[in-house]
């Protein structure tokens, strides 16, 4: 059953009391909270997501409640538990919905050591993903949504995950995070598309999350063949410039944004050469989304 499908007193009585069961394929998760901003969001953002049967067994079970001191009265503050555990410090009420999602994305990261985990988003096109590995700023997440509402696959906006038997990129499909500038330019170009109220003044600038397509949702449990790693670069200057990088090259930045390589030791190291050994890698410094979408289609990452 989708979430959307839940009524309204099923899904109450569920992130009220005994958890909202999400599965993500990959991973699932418990999800508790009776902050009503935060229930209201989660429900819009994840409708088309299968929710597990009552009860259910699932990998993380997380919460964002208001602490229990007297800062809930006064200009209050909202923390995010795993396993009543509380692994951050506390945030403002009106960042309760972005601390759900940031505590979700830390679950993964610290604990699913069972794949390569990298910070990047994930895109698949004709059966060939493409990977968008690349640190804060970059632009990664505003060209991940502009691609994913124009007729590409999102498996992933924050975290590509490498299965370390086939090789294959599997998905994790999330709301988009976009920040700053990013969220108007986005609405612009898709009015229709669901995105969330603003949280202000994150540690981020201002943040909210964008609904991920229902054709990526449905697709969940659907891994692809990786392509080519891009490594993306926003400049105002540039219209579209393309790097080819060596081999090198393309091991060191799918090692910098790793999540997890070296806790895997040499079972990380070995996936990560064999990513990058098994596809071109390529470093674009853009400001026009269309030719970066029309350069990914044709597909010619070499020189």
């Amino acid at each position: 059953m989708k979430l959307k499908d839940l009524s309204l007193s099923e899904f109450s009585d569920l992130i009220n009391n005994d958890g909202l069961g999400i599965d993500f394929g990959i991973t699932s998760f418990c999800i508790l909270t009776k902050i009503k901003s935060v229930q209201s969001t989660f429900k819009q953002l994840y409708a088309d997501f299968e929710v597990k049967p009552k009860e259910s067994f699932t990998d993380f079970q997380v919460s964002v409640a208001y602490p229990n001191n007297i800062r809930r009265f006064l200009k209050p503050q909202v923390s995010f538990y795993f396993d009543e555990h509380s692994p951050f410090l506390p945030l403002p009420k009106s960042q309760s919905y972005p601390l759900l999602e940031w505590g979700m994305n830390w679950c993964v990261a610290g604990h699913k050591h069972n794949y390569l985990l990298l910070h990047g988003a994930v895109l698949e096109k004709n059966g060939e993903a493409m990977i968008f590995p690349a640190p804060p700023g970059s632009g990664k997440s505003t060209l991940t949504a502009y691609l994913s509402h124009t007729g590409w696959r999102l498996l992933s906006d924050e975290m590509t995950v490498i299965n370390l038997t086939t090789g294959l990129v599997e998905p994790f499909v999330r709301p988009i995070c976009l920040k700053n500038n990013s969220i108007d330019l986005f609405h612009s170009w898709f009015p229709d598309a669901f995105i969330s109220n603003i949280a202000k003044d994150t540690n981020k600038g201002d943040v909210a999350h964008v609904k991920p397509p229902i054709d990526s949702v449905n697709r969940y449990l659907e891994p692809a063949k990786v392509k080519a790693i891009v490594l993306p670069k926003y400049d105002k200057n540039v219209e579209l410039d393309i790097y080819a990088l060596n081999k090198c090259d393309a091991y060191k930045a799918v090692s910098t944004n790793a999540f997890n390589e070296g806790v895997m030791g040499k079972e990380g190291f070995e996936s990560a050469v064999n990513l990058v050994e098994s596809c071109d890698t390529v470093e674009i410094h853009y400001n026009n989304l269309a030719l970066v979408s029309e350069f990914l289609l044709e597909g010619q990452f070499k020189p």
